[in-house]
């Protein structure tokens, strides 16, 4: 029972974990609603009809209309631009356009890191690639938005169910000092009783003194002995009457109790093995098993603090697979997906069982190594490279190479999980500049 009040910290703590993750998805819809404003303004100057809709989608979005209003002006912008485009001729997308698909493709990303093979993720990443227009795009971001409010939605649930829960261990908790108050009662009913029996028992062993001193006849005293007898027998036997139902009454509450006990301790372990089911899932990428993204940012959190502490180094390693998406566009998502799995796959044997591995993303994949040298780092970096060079992917009757290239840096002293990423995602670019299938160190 001492560890009670540990599982209703631990049930605090998931309830104010949600409330974050909550928080952090209301914070995504925020962003995708200034983005959705500024592409607005941003597509302004076309044509005038085209100016209302953006107008009118823009002032919906500023008071954060609900979702079938602003379904309904994404349509009426879809006609009103296809009408614009039918009387202007196309254009080739400019590096603007361009910029911006990569920034929404970036969101889309972030936003589905730990469900990335949800269908409407997988349709939306599809209409992505092939959106042409800003209605296009506009209804990409409208449904984005969507799934950001569902995310939400189902954390707010999450939370209430948490708290449910909370609120029914309480109870639980309430019945057992109820319990106890109890129990301390009757200890106290007991030892008034006990105390009340004797003072009877000295009272008529005083009468009966008194009387025997006073007899003077044989038969006056045997009558006296024979009352004072029957009267000390009938104080026993209420005594003991009143004990046994106390006993009986402490035994039955007592066997309550434990059953109560028993079953709360097996909806304490049922519930913590799914707390633990959850936490797990919520770190893991579905798609390749290995961490994802959140569980990449808690553990450089974490080796960034212990370095605090100790002089081990640690590197950091950001990947990328070469030449990724014209495997999905040649060959479809299965055939990415396979890419992806058998990659992780060759990442997480690879490595040492300290190092860490994860998928942060599309098709890059990070790795923290502690103790090793940037020198050691990089060596590791190429064997590992090798290894995913030497994979064998054959799709509709076609070999496929697949490369990845890396960038590799030692995290400095004190340094920003930011500062670092940053840094070996540079010489990512750098090893791909390089001509891709390489491993570059910053």
């Amino acid at each position: 029972m001492s560890d009670t009040p540990d599982w209703k910290q631990k049930y605090r703590n998931s309830v104010l974990e949600m409330e974050a993750e909550e928080k952090r998805w209301r914070h995504v819809e925020a962003v995708l609603r200034r983005l959705v404003n500024r592409l607005c303004a941003a597509g302004m100057g076309t044509s005038a009809p085209l100016d209302d809709e953006l107008g009118r989608i823009a002032e919906a979005n500023r008071r954060q209309a609900e979702v079938d209003e602003l379904e309904a002006l994404a349509k009426n912008l879809t006609r009103k631009v296809v009408t614009v485009e039918t009387q202007t001729p196309p254009t080739a997308p400019d590096e603007g356009w361009k910029a911006t698909c990569a920034s929404v493709r970036t969101l889309l990303e972030r936003v589905a890191e730990d469900d990335a093979e949800n269908p409407v993720v997988l349709a939306l990443t599809a209409e992505l690639g092939a959106a042409k227009t800003d209605a296009a795009l506009a209804e990409v971001l409208l449904r984005i938005a969507d799934l950001v409010h569902e995310r939400g939605e189902h954390i707010a649930r999450e939370r209430l169910q948490a708290a449910a829960v909370l609120s029914d261990v309480g109870k639980r908790l309430e019945e057992l000092l109820d319990y106890f108050a109890a129990t301390a009662a009757d200890s106290r009913t007991s030892r008034d009783a006990t105390a009340s029996f004797d003072a009877a028992m000295r009272e008529q062993v005083r009468d009966l003194s008194v009387e025997f001193e006073a007899a003077t006849e044989l038969h006056a005293l045997q009558s006296m002995v024979g009352r004072g007898l029957e009267s000390v027998s009938r104080c026993v036997q209420d005594f003991r009457r009143l004990a046994d139902d106390r006993l009986t009454e402490q035994t039955e509450r007592a066997e309550t109790m434990c059953a109560r006990v028993a079953a709360l301790e097996k909806e304490t372990r049922d519930l913590q093995g799914r707390l633990a089911e959850e936490r797990t899932r919520a770190r893991v990428d579905s798609l390749t098993n290995v961490a994802n993204r959140k569980a990449f940012d808690e553990r450089l959190a974490q080796e960034l603090a212990r370095m605090r502490h100790t002089s081990a180094p640690v590197t950091l390693l950001v990947w990328d697979l070469d030449n990724f998406k014209a495997i999905n566009d040649n060959y479809g998502h299965r055939a990415g997906d396979r890419v992806l799995q058998s990659v992780a796959r060759c990442f997480a044997t690879g490595v040492r069982s300290t190092d860490f591995v994860a998928r942060i993303g599309g098709e890059e994949f990070a790795m923290i190594m502690i103790g090793l040298p940037i020198e050691a780092a990089v060596g590791m970096a190429n064997d590992l490279r090798v290894a995913v060079e030497a994979l064998r992917f054959h799709f509709r009757g076609k070999p496929i190479r697949v490369t990845a290239s890396c960038g590799i840096t030692e995290v400095k002293d004190r340094e920003s999980a930011e500062g670092a990423f940053d840094r070996a995602d540079a010489a990512l670019y750098r090893a791909k500049d390089a001509g891709r299938n390489a491993c570059v160190a910053a």
